[in-house]
């Protein structure tokens, strides 16, 4: 039995059965795979996979026995790969990590920025992904964090943690009838067309669900994942666009007007996830200390042996979590 061969027959369980595609993911050839699965078939005595002709077409009882096993082995690999590499320099390595393009774009920068004079020798690469993708990628270990809004992705054991709160403003320009009003109420911001920052890939709209609580239901002529999209067409006279309030940036936005808007938008919470088995290095708990101080080192080790979700979110004081 080779390890090689476990990471095939789990690779191709996750990709469906379709030992095509596990080639190209993997940047090996369909016959190869196809022959090593084979051969540990025959050592272990049992088929793993159903086959018509050339294609599998099903798991077979012994195989949903033997792959979350193969999926366990693979993650302790990781594991040992990672003390080993631990002991070598807790300085240096990767981190990935996933976000939205609104946190790469306006609170990522200057994190990254002070964190790269403590460990230069980290490479970093920031992905944008949702949903299943997410817990998939932190379960084989691609990802080591992904930054998500609470309640939005559904992860399978799975450890979150607040992280901060942020909070949302409309923009309009100078001369726009809201520049100079005093307070902001969901009656006046429903008599202007809006254009609305979304997440989730645009799934679900927020903005949308809280008029609709209030009682009005607003003119929303646009959407986009992205707040410099909405700014653009805000410029345009599209319509009152309704942000991130750290999407904006004065230096950049002069033409426009920011007006504060929690008085009637609840705040949102952002959590940082991570594998409950992930192995941290030193430089990882550095990172996440740098994203919300109030994750300690200490806190994050504790959580990892909390079995209970309710307990972990009891473990970081509400008052403690920043507020972007």
């Amino acid at each position: 039995m080779k390890l090689q061969q476990i990471k095939y027959i789990f690779e191709v369980a996750r990709n469906q059965l379709n030992v095509s595609a596990t080639a190209e993911a993997l940047f090996t050839s369909q016959p190869g795979i196809s022959k090593q699965i084979r051969l540990l078939e025959d050592e272990l005595g049992v088929e793993i996979f159903v086959r018509s002709g050339k294609h599998l077409t099903n798991i077979t009882p012994a195989g949903r026995e033997i792959l979350p096993i193969a999926e366990n082995m693979l993650k302790q690999v990781r594991s040992i790969q990672n003390i080993a590499a631990s002991h070598v320099n807790q300085k240096e390595g990767r981190l990935n990590l996933a976000a939205s393009h609104t946190f790469s774009r306006y609170f990522l920068p200057d994190i990254v920025d002070s964190y790269r004079h403590q460990y230069s020798n980290v490479t970093m690469h920031i992905y944008q992904g949702e949903g299943d993708n997410l817990d998939r990628e932190l379960d084989d270990g691609k990802l080591d964090l992904a930054l998500v809004h609470a309640g939005e992705e559904v992860f399978t054991d799975k450890i979150q943690l607040p992280c901060f709160y942020w909070n949302r403003s409309i923009i309009v320009p100078k001369m726009h009838p809201l520049a100079s009003t005093e307070e902001i109420s969901f009656d006046l911001l429903a008599q202007y067309p809006l254009l609305t920052h979304t997440s989730s890939g645009g799934k679900t709209n927020r903005i949308e669900q809280i008029f609709k609580e209030n009682g009005f239901s607003p003119e929303i002529v646009f959407s986009a994942t992205d707040c410099e999209i909405i700014k653009s067409y805000v410029r345009m006279g599209l319509g009152v666009g309704i942000i991130a309030n750290m999407a904006y940036e004065e230096h950049l936005d002069e033409d426009l007007v920011s007006i504060s808007i929690e008085n009637l938008f609840p705040k949102s919470l952002v959590n940082v996830v991570f594998d409950r088995n992930l192995y941290f290095r030193e430089f990882i708990f550095a990172f996440i200390e740098s994203l919300a101080p109030q994750l300690s080192k200490e806190l994050i080790l504790q959580a990892q042996q909390t079995k209970s979700s309710a307990k972990i979110s009891r473990l970081v004081e509400t008052s403690l979590i920043p507020i972007l």
